[in-house]
């Protein structure tokens, strides 16, 4: 699939960005992967562990329009992760959030098009479901570009999609590895937002398989949703440090109780597949398209009506010992 292909990573010297590298180097023989971010230190750092001669390093930022048009030229595959992703952050500098995550979206399709790339996947999150939170809201937005992007393509052979999952376990910024600094530096309980919240949680593997698996099967214009598990954030510190007191610390701006996916406002677009959910484009595109089946011959059928897919009311449930698992599969893959 990508043996060949020259493939373009907006914010690649994140967490997804390493592990999808990896990844790609292991099954694929690709012509060129360009990372495209705007941190000379990280990108240093990268190149000093990814310096295979199909590599490529970028400086660049989303907001900039005519340097991203540089760095797609020749590109056939795009996996744009690039976003501020820090919630409460986000509240505080609201145009700092929307100048990257919506219009630097925008500029990731206008250079894609003129660039004429075939496939794009863009990178969402839980939060962008019934966002509450600005970080959501502008994801929500990003999400709605990269839909509606399928209809001003013109005769141009380029598809655009979305991959939507939840928090990604041990990535750079997230709970756990804060969790474990702070007991590193000797502190004595850890700071819980509320016991009886509820995440769906993805290891960086699951997610880069599953872009990789919709690259194969996009047609243009699906948000593509996992079917994930989920845990109350006191469990998991529980399976992490089970001899640590939790200190209450309440909700920080912008943070749900739950987190939902596939809103029950979107259950008259959402259809069901065996292993994961297609939210179909709320609006109708100049080529019509089955969404029910895709180019691997995967068949879905409509969800009922008034469903909501959120973490609360999952059907799957990750147990502490497979908490434990997957933490250790994924720092042994990092090693």
């Amino acid at each position: 699939m990508l043996n060949g292909k020259n493939i373009l990573i907006t914010g690649g010297t994140g967490s997804f960005g390493k592990q999808f590298v990896r990844t790609i180097l292991k099954r694929y023989q690709p012509n060129k992967i360009i990372i495209y971010s705007r941190d000379e230190l990280k990108q240093y750092e990268m190149a000093q562990v990814y310096n295979d001669s199909c590599m490529r390093y970028f400086i660049g930022d989303i907001r900039d329009l005519p340097r991203l048009e540089k760095a797609m030229n020749g590109v056939t595959h795009v996996v744009h992760a690039a976003a501020l992703k820090h919630v409460p952050i986000a509240e505080y500098n609201p145009m700092e959030c929307i100048k990257t995550n919506i219009n630097g979206a925008q500029n990731v399709i206008d250079a894609a098009i003129k660039a004429g790339v075939n496939k794009i996947i863009a990178l969402s999150t839980d939060k962008a479901s019934s966002p509450i939170s600005l970080y959501g809201a502008t994801k929500l937005a990003s999400d709605k570009l990269f839909v509606a992007a399928n209809n001003i393509r013109g005769e141009k052979d380029i598809q655009f999609s979305v991959v939507r999952y939840g928090n990604v376990l041990c990535s750079r910024g997230s709970v756990i590895p804060y969790f474990k600094k702070l007991i590193s530096d000797g502190a004595t309980e850890l700071p819980i937002t509320d016991p009886n919240m509820t995440r769906f949680w993805i290891t960086l593997q699951e997610g880069v398989d599953f872009v990789l698996k919709n690259f194969k099967r996009m047609q243009g214009g699906e948000i593509f949703i996992p079917k994930i598990p989920s845990m109350t954030m006191g469990d998991m510190a529980e399976a992490i440090f089970p001899d640590v007191k939790h200190k209450l610390v309440g909700l920080r701006p912008g943070e749900k109780m739950h987190e939902a996916m596939c809103a029950e406002g979107d259950s008259h677009l959402t259809l069901e597949f065996n292993d994961y959910f297609v939210i179909q484009p709320s609006i109708s595109f100049t080529h019509k398209i089955d969404f029910s089946i895709n180019t691997l011959n995967e068949r879905g059928s409509p969800v009922e009506q008034n469903f909501d897919y959120n973490s609360r009311d999952n059907t799957i449930w990750l147990s502490k010992e497979e908490l434990l698992k997957k933490i250790e599969s994924t720092e042994l893959e990092n090693k």
